[in-house]
């Protein structure tokens, strides 16, 4: 990696890398694979790039030392332009959402060209706090594209560089197809980051009433309610009481959500009751960002997180076929032994942990076997997974290497006895190459 950031020109004379942090938890072995990984798909674009970027993803926010690596990458990416690349897309959000020190730099130059950098430019310009960015993205923001002003707004809005009047002036001029661009790459990370502010949220309250794809309204909402704006909760409570039956359920769970996600930003809020709606394989469909083609099954586990009763016989009836054949038979099994005293999934872990006949579905099974380790059994299980993931950090299966280096940072880590390998985010990253 280092030989191949040496030979790119410099686009901007970069400080001097700091030294390693000590918090590393992340192997050197582990690092030097993602290294010479990335180093050969700079040379030559493979065909699997998304898996490298999402299990770069995912590992890079716990290595410093890796992170410092994606500093070079994403210089030779910026120098070549090549931002519709998603080895790009992943490294720029990584570097993002970790605050790197190396990133405004970066930025500024990937603003400064056609289309801004794409939306994964605006979305790392979003997590940016340095100054130097204000003048390129309120440029950027009385841009005639629409979509790039309104990306470029939003970023300015999280950087509480603007009162929102402009953003909520350009959200009616956002066509369907940029809303939906938008939603997933700009709003999604919003969604699962700290609370920006409030400002943003008249605009999103427009780009709600255009939506009709009731996930990536929750995606919309989620964020205009961290943000301290209670108009989506209180729209989604009334259409809970009218309308079909059908409609109802889903709105029900929306309010739920919704009063969860604004419980989570209030220190001295008291817990919100898991739903008693039951999930079926439509209605949580219908519930994920993500094009219902998809049949994402993220709201489901939504629930099974918050504990809820009554998505237990889903997740039962996930696993019936044994040996566990798929990802979502894997994490319900992990549900099911972690929260509803299944034991005998924990055997169902460990046997698609050492037979799966995928090895990415091997991968996964270790991490959530990890998970599963909960009572009196808990230190066996989590050592069972230890040892699992030495084999998996040697495999040629990138997915696999991923969440084998997410178990043993989980051991190494401080915080193991909350440390959760498995949960939405890198999930969405290693297994299906989501990589907003």
């Amino acid at each position: 990696m280092a030989t191949q950031a040496s030979k790119a020109k410099r686009i901007d004379a970069l400080p001097k890398k700091p030294s390693v942090a000590r918090a590393e938890i992340v192997d050197k072995a582990t690092r030097g694979r993602f290294e010479a990984e990335l180093d050969a798909a700079l040379k030559r674009k493979p065909t699997s790039e998304v898996k490298l970027g999402g299990a770069l993803r995912a590992v890079g926010r716990l290595s410093p030392a890796l992170r410092a690596t994606l500093v070079d990458a994403a210089q030779v990416m910026v120098r070549r332009g090549s931002y519709a690349r998603e080895l790009y897309g992943a490294t720029i959000r990584t570097l993002g959402e970790a605050e790197e020190k190396h990133l405004p730099l970066l930025l500024k130059s990937a603003l400064a060209s056609d289309d801004a950098g794409g939306n994964a430019t605006l979305s790392a310009a979003s997590f940016c706090r340095d100054a130097s960015l204000a003048a390129p993205l309120a440029k950027l923001a009385a841009s005639r594209q629409s979509h790039l002003a309104f990306g470029a707004e939003t970023a300015r809005v999280c950087r509480r560089e603007s009162n929102g009047a402009h953003l909520t002036a350009i959200a009616p001029m956002i066509k369907e197809s940029h809303r939906i661009s938008l939603c997933v790459d700009l709003f999604v990370p919003l969604a699962r980051s700290a609370p920006i502010p409030v400002h943003v949220a008249p605009a999103l309250a427009v780009l709600r009433g255009a939506e009709r794809h009731l996930g990536r309204w929750l995606v919309l909402a989620d964020v205009a309610t961290k943000a301290g704006d209670d108009g989506a909760l209180l729209e989604a409570t009334q259409k809970a009481q009218v309308g079909p039956t059908s409609a109802r359920a889903a709105w029900a769970l929306v309010a739920w959500a919704l009063s969860e996600t604004k419980a989570s930003v209030n220190p001295v809020a008291p817990p919100v009751a898991p739903p008693t709606t039951r999930p079926t394989v439509e209605l949580v469909a219908r519930l994920s960002d993500r094009p219902s083609a998809d049949r994402d099954t993220t709201f489901l586990f939504r629930m099974a997180r918050a504990r809820a009763l009554s998505c237990k016989p889903m997740l039962e009836g996930l696993v019936k076929t044994a040996p566990l054949a798929d990802e979502l038979a894997v994490r319900a099994a992990s549900y099911l032994a972690r929260d509803h005293g299944r034991e005998d999934m924990k055997d169902a872990l460990v046997d698609c942990a050492l037979n799966g006949k995928r090895d990415e579905l091997r991968g996964l099974a270790v991490a959530a076997l990890w998970d599963a380790g909960t009572g009196p059994t808990r230190a066996a299980t989590r050592e069972k997974a230890r040892d699992l993931s030495d084999e998996l950090v040697a495999s040629r299966c990138l997915s696999s290497v991923a969440w084998g280096a997410l178990v043993r940072a989980a051991h190494a880590s401080h915080r193991e006895a909350d440390f959760v390998v498995v949960t939405e985010t890198p999930l969405r990253w290693i297994q299906w190459g989501w990589l907003e």
